[in-house]
């Protein structure tokens, strides 16, 4: 663009007295292009690191894979699956397991909990549970039959490493007296916090033996878990696995993590779009603002702009004018937005901590969240997506009203005005 241009669009931008109306409603354009972009990219972040943070949280204290039993073939050669899926290309581990619910008892309090029979050489391998172990040690897991729990279910409970939890299941076992519930006591050997309330509040960790014993499974497991070298790529695993199963006449049910959780995180997706398309009204809208501002300073400028075209300005030059003036709203508007949404995902934990230092209230409680921190990951891709279409559509909100003044008839503006 000319120089000449660019002074004109510049002069028009800055407020006079009598075009203070047409002032208000620019930046009010601009102030809600600055917070819609702003928004919309601490919206994103945030749907982003809630789905990054439990997709990790999920798949580090589960597996990938599910190999179960069904009712006419209970896992029982699990020791000698294991080792055998553990050896297929794609496979990285392959864990026996036992799961199955339990009340669980204190001196202090009561609870339910779901109860997960694994072997200690297995257990070292999952260093998603390893890494955040808080008191205690693994190490002595077998050694003494102990358990290993979530720190607010042992909180609840009012439990540390040392003490013993009681289990009791809602499976009976006969006597000579009756059913009796199965009661059995395990000290506690140390504590784990992963940070998602779903595994911290509610898991209890034993070592397989005695979890066969406890729940009466004889030498079974309930399923085997598998870990690959890809979550996303499972179908390549899971076609290894039933090969493997179909050369050795095996009927086992195969499960994979989509299947299990994949209903929860499709959720997320759609909360994501829809928030994504929400938000993106407030740009829209203003938007709109610009096309008015626009024809309202066409309006109050058509003898200026009648006198420029009479002094040589061509119709081009007009619409170039209005264009810079425009799209000056649109970009102060866009840049500001993107850098105060950047600013604001980088400090969100922060601002969440000092939000509610002054309400003295709990925002985004991890009971219902899952996770003890707000997540926000910057998506630069999408960011970059936003920034882009919110400028188009500043840029686009100025073509019609830059087009009306540059079909200005300067001879009919100057005669009647």
């Amino acid at each position: 663009m000319l120089k000449f241009e660019r002074l004109v669009a510049w002069r028009y931008l800055r407020s006079r007295r009598q075009e203070g109306f047409i002032s208000v409603i620019t930046f009010l354009s601009l102030l809600g292009i600055c917070l819609g972009v702003a928004t919309l990219i601490i919206v994103m972040s945030v749907m982003n690191g809630f789905r990054g943070e439990l997709f990790k949280k999920i798949l580090g204290f589960n597996g990938h894979l599910f190999v179960m039993e069904t009712n006419q073939y209970p896992v029982t050669d699990y020791a000698n699956l294991a080792e055998q899926f553990s050896k297929l290309p794609s496979i990285v581990a392959a864990t026996p397991m036992i799961e199955n619910g339990a009340m669980v008892t204190s001196e202090y309090n009561i609870d339910f909990a779901r109860i997960r029979g694994i072997r200690l050489t297995d257990l070292k391998k999952r260093s998603f549970i390893n890494d955040n172990i808080i008191i205690g040690s693994i190490e002595q897991f077998e050694r003494q039959g102990g358990a290993v729990i979530g720190y607010k279910l042992a909180n609840r409970l009012g439990l540390s490493v040392g003490d013993f939890i009681t289990l009791i299941s809602p499976q009976n076992r006969d006597t000579v007296i009756g059913n009796v519930p199965r009661i059995k006591s395990y000290p506690i050997v140390a504590v784990f916090n992963v940070g998602m309330s779903q595994y911290d509040s509610n898991f209890v960790l034993i070592p397989l033996e005695a979890a066969q014993l406890y729940f009466s499974r004889n030498q079974q497991v309930d399923y085997i878990e598998i870990v690959t070298d890809n979550a996303d790529e499972v179908s390549q695993s899971k076609r290894e696995i039933q090969q493997y199963l179909q050369a050795h006449n095996l009927n086992y049910q195969i499960e994979s993590w989509q299947e299990r959780y994949g209903e929860f995180l499709g959720v997320l997706d759609v909360e994501k779009t829809v928030m994504f398309i929400i938000l993106f009204l407030i740009i829209i809208v203003a938007s709109f603002n610009i096309i008015s501002s626009q024809i309202m300073m066409v309006k109050d400028k058509r003898q200026e702009i009648g006198i420029l075209r009479t002094l040589g300005a061509t119709k081009r030059s007009i619409l170039s004018i209005f264009l810079i003036n425009g799209a000056s709203t649109g970009i102060l508007g866009v840049g500001t937005g993107f850098i105060l949404g950047v600013l604001f995902v980088e400090n969100i934990e922060r601002i969440r901590q000092w939000v509610q230092s002054i309400l003295g209230t709990q925002l985004f409680p991890d009971t219902f969240y899952f996770l003890s921190q707000l997540p926000a990951v910057l998506d630069w891709k999408q960011v970059l997506l936003i920034v882009g279409v919110a400028f188009g559509l500043s840029l686009l909100a100025s073509l019609y009203p830059a087009w009306r003044a540059a079909r200005l008839d300067p001879v009919q503006v100057l005669r009647y005005e």
